[in-house]
């Protein structure tokens, strides 16, 4: 069975902490126009395969705060009650577009996620606490054998926020795109030619258990990557796989300063980094100790979370967000003030996110969400609109 997320999923943490921070960076005063409860998107079938696909639309509905699917005509439907075991949900699948061919629906001002898997439904259960969402880290899970992937977006009154992701894992590749108000789109998501097999080529090669974090089909069939936190939660990844970096970067800020400067428009807005003992204490311009961080474990990192926690707030939040990305990005060592946001100096280290690495390293444009604070610097596979006139997502081949 699958289990429920005791956490929100990270992602989608990221998705909503960066749409808040685009809305507050929003032009004042600028007119726009309203923006409709629904918006049409594409989905175009450009996977090559010959399997029938199909699309899920579930989130939040933001007027409400409900949770639930909407259709294909983008008419909202609420989950009914779970149970302990979970129970079936709905169906909410929408048939997608055969190979070769195009599909459009309409999705609501939501928060959620726009699922697509190929060959099979997927199996979405229900408990007393909501939707249990497929969890492949888990062997049990009855999704485990289906090539699937999602899309995480949120529609409302400011605009669209539509991103590809990575988080949680690498799988069947797509697309994202939005028509703007003058008829021009932006687009990103897609892999460069062979990206698929490189990225899984590039694992197998990648010595100190990277490769564990490959899962198939008992014939063999790759369906995904488990990000790297999986990895550590599961043994597939060894837990001490950040030590040495984190070691290094704790002897070099014990006699020295780290500053971060969290917010790109606020340049006058620093905090500095001082090592003593297994803490990270970090202290305004007036030398008060506002924040401090334990050493971190590779799970900490990778998942942004635990020991490396960023609450929504204006300062352990964006520190600790600073720090993430530079310790993903193996950059700390590299430039004593961060974020570091020249992408030569990422992923360097022999010590360093891999899977985040060869994720950037295979995307068309450079850009993914390989982790969850990987906007830190805008490196996030992110497509917005104040004024979405369409939406666009693209299944891509596996090759």
């Amino acid at each position: 069975m699958p289990h429920t997320l005791a956490r929100p999923a990270v992602s989608l943490a990221a998705a909503a902490a960066l749409a808040g921070g685009l809305l507050a960076l929003g032009a004042p005063g600028r007119a726009q126009a309203a923006v409709p409860d629904t918006v049409p998107l594409k989905i175009t079938n450009s996977s090559g395969r010959s399997e029938p696909v199909y699309v899920y639309d579930l989130g939040t509905q933001l007027s409400s705060g409900r949770q639930g699917w909407a259709d294909a005509n983008g008419a909202f439907h609420a989950w009914p009650a779970g149970g302990n075991p979970p129970t079936p949900a709905p169906d909410a699948a929408i048939p997608g577009p055969a190979a070769g061919q195009s599909k459009t629906i309409r999705i609501p001002k939501f928060s959620g996620r726009i699922y697509f898997s190929y060959g099979r439904k997927l199996d979405f259960r229900l408990t007393t606490g909501g939707l249990v969402q497929p969890a492949v880290q888990n062997p049990s899970d009855p999704n485990r054998d289906i090539l699937f992937n999602w899309s995480e977006y949120t529609l409302n009154d400011s605009g669209l926020w539509l991103n590809s992701t990575q988080v949680d894992m690498f799988s069947a590749p797509y697309a994202v795109g939005v028509q703007r108000a003058d008829g021009s789109v932006s687009s990103t998501g897609h892999l460069k030619p062979g990206g698929w097999t490189g990225f899984f080529d590039a694992l197998r090669g990648r010595p100190g258990g990277w490769a564990g974090l490959i899962q198939t089909r008992p014939d063999g069939t790759v369906l995904r990557a488990l990000s790297p936190l999986y990895g550590v939660e599961t043994g597939a990844l060894p837990a001490n796989v950040m030590d040495d970096y984190v070691n290094r970067v704790w002897r070099k800020y014990t006699t020295s300063a780290l500053t971060v400067t969290p917010f790109a428009d606020r340049p006058g807005t620093k905090y500095y980094g001082r090592v003593s003992g297994d803490v990270m204490n970090f202290t305004d311009s007036s030398g008060a100790v506002v924040t401090s961080f334990r050493k971190p474990d590779a799970a900490s990192i990778f998942g942004c979370h635990k020991l490396l926690d960023a609450p929504n707030d204006q300062v352990r939040g964006p520190i600790s967000r600073t720090l993430c990305a530079g310790f993903n990005r193996s950059t700390l060592l590299v430039h004593p003030s961060q974020p570091d946001t020249t992408t030569a100096d990422f992923y360097k280290d022999p010590v360093t996110n891999h899977y985040a690495r060869e994720v950037h390293a295979r995307t068309a444009d450079g850009k993914a969400y390989a982790f969850a604070f990987d906007d830190v610097g805008n490196q996030e596979s992110l497509v917005h609109d104040g004024s979405p006139r369409q939406a666009y997502l693209t299944l891509d081949p596996l090759s």
